[in-house]
């Protein structure tokens, strides 16, 4: 039998993440028909945490002792992801189409490369610091459209958009750190079980305020929601994060945001396909200046430490 190396395990995984990812913005379109943001966020972490559940009854899951130095560490790496990044993408779609959406995300690999300068104290090229300007050129252009042209884009969709991106980008670079302290199947199950336990209480304390409990339980009669929640739960939530830890804990951050690249154009074209949404001229030209801006940062990150 052929044994695949740890870095090779870890790359397979980064593709497969990138491609559940990108189309994970259809199944939240599709699930954000039937329901609000907050209770979509709820079903798909339920259903992340039964699949934990599963897998800890019949003894896939073996964790160390946590002491609370430990919990602290987790609970900060939680707060970015799952629910910061979560939050923000969710009901950042609630006003912005999955196109869009995968422009947005593709600035994963520029903020990172900025935070690597401010907090690692990288250098960084002529050619990458261009990068860097047609990029947030590019993003600037699509939010000074959406906010005056698209019917299907809002202003604050793609902002709370661009907020999710930071919160993943946090999250790497925590989660590099925090990743030798704990087990890939460690992170996964606590960050999903503190996710399932905040936006199940947010969102049925928000019902119960305004007497509308049935309405949590109503989307779950539909196909179509339960399919988005299924696919959100188990593989956009549980496999990614566990996918992405396992990728910490062997190769680069800066590599890992790289593979991000692959998400928007998946998004993108699903958005197209899928949901018959327009993909306006002002998404493309800002998509334009967002991908050459990502391929000027990565073909010429000739970056050494000051």
């Amino acid at each position: 039998m052929i044994e695949i190396s740890k870095p090779k395990r870890a790359y397979i995984g980064l593709i497969f993440m990138t491609v559940i990812i990108g189309l994970s913005f259809i199944f939240v379109k599709k699930g954000l028909k039937h329901s609000s943001a907050i209770d979509l966020l709820a079903h798909r972490f339920t259903a992340g945490a039964i699949i934990i559940g599963i897998l800890g009854i019949f003894g896939f899951l073996k964790f160390s002792a946590l002491s609370w130095a430990k919990v602290g560490l987790l609970l900060l790496l939680s707060l970015f992801f799952p629910l910061l990044f979560f939050t923000f993408q969710t009901f950042g779609m609630e006003y912005s189409s999955a196109s869009n959406a995968g422009i947005v995300f593709a600035t994963i690999p520029i903020i990172t490369l900025i935070t690597a300068r401010i907090f690692l104290k990288e250098r960084t090229t002529l050619v990458q610091k261009t990068g860097v300007f047609l990029s947030v050129l590019g993003i600037g252009y699509i939010l000074f459209q959406a906010g005056n042209l698209s019917e299907s884009t809002s202003l604050n969709g793609t902002l709370l958009l661009f907020l999710s991106v930071l919160s993943i980008v946090v999250y790497y670079t925590l989660g590099k750190k925090i990743s030798l302290e704990f087990s890939t199947i460690e992170i996964t199950f606590w960050m999903t079980i503190l996710a399932f336990i905040i936006f199940n209480s947010w969102s049925v304390i928000s019902h119960l305020q305004t007497d509308t409990l049935n309405d949590f339980f109503l989307p779950l009669t539909n196909s179509e929601f339960m399919w988005s929640v299924l696919y959100l739960g188990i593989l956009s939530s549980v496999l990614t994060s566990f996918l992405t830890v396992f990728a910490l804990s062997v190769i680069p951050a800066s590599q890992i945001a790289v593979f991000n690249n692959l998400s928007p154009i998946i998004a993108i074209v699903g958005g197209v396909l899928i949901l018959d949404e327009t993909l306006h001229t002002y998404q493309i030209i800002g998509g334009i200046l967002v991908v050459l801006g990502v391929a000027m940062t990565q073909i010429f990150k000739r970056t050494k430490k000051s």
